[in-house]
């Protein structure tokens, strides 16, 4: 896994790096804001139902434009973000209970950037792409529904999760995201659609661990606005 988080870090910036030999230079650097909500959930084998979970997500980026490869508008991206993350398990043993896990993370995209349309005013459309680390800063347990619980008809008997503490507090994936902006003299405005796939485990996977995996996986929509520096 680590081996190829690094593999596509090399391509993510290489691409940007080997366009900025043949293209127009540009030196535009902004900062920008952004804020929306993710569905979230975590990849389990053995493998736990889930249903929709919903949490809030915003943070700050800065962006570095570099050059123009014909109608391509190349450059780089960094954020810092924070993101609510977790699972809500979708319990069909009879017994009532319901569970939620709320795990809270700093993140750090790393990400290739890719426009395409106006530069200035009008509107630009844009791709990013790039690995992700994230580190989780606390986490929350919900038990509900009847009491007392009752874990004992639980489909596959998969109960490790419940009382046990995240072991793997570094996160790390692929983010990719699809965007579009509104270019205008008080800034820029914007929508966007993100999916990151996380590569790392919040549990140990070893072979005398319990799971074999058990990965967060987050589908988020943010506003955005940002505006020039220079």
């Amino acid at each position: 896994m680590k081996r190829l988080l690094s593999i596509i870090l090399s391509i993510s910036f290489a691409a940007v790096t080997a366009t900025a030999q043949v293209g127009d230079a540009r030196n535009n650097l902004s900062i920008g804001f952004s804020g929306g909500m993710g569905t979230s959930s975590v990849s389990f084998i053995p493998s736990i139902k889930q249903k929709t979970s919903l949490g809030p997500t915003f943070g700050v980026s800065i962006r570095h434009i570099s050059e123009k490869y014909f109608f391509l508008i190349c450059g780089t991206q960094i954020e810092c973000n924070f993101a609510s993350r977790g699972w809500t398990e979708r319990i069909e043993d009879g017994s009532g209970n319901e569970y939620t896990r709320i795990l809270n993370y700093v993140e750090i995209p790393f990400l290739a950037h890719i426009g395409f349309g106006r530069e200035f005013r009008g509107f630009q459309g844009h791709i990013n792409l790039g690995p992700q680390i994230g580190y989780l800063l606390g986490e929350k347990e919900i038990y509900g529904g009847k009491d007392p619980w009752d874990v004992s008809n639980r489909p596959n008997q998969v109960t490790y999760q419940y009382g046990r503490d995240i072991e793997n507090k570094l996160d790390y994936g692929i983010t990719a995201s699809v965007g579009l902006e509104m270019r205008t003299g008080a800034g820029n405005f914007g929508i966007e659609g993100r999916y990151y796939f996380g590569l790392g485990n919040i549990y140990g996977i070893t072979k005398k661990d319990y799971f074999a995996r058990c990965a967060n996986s987050t589908i988020s929509v943010r506003a955005t606005y940002s505006f020039n520096l220079f």
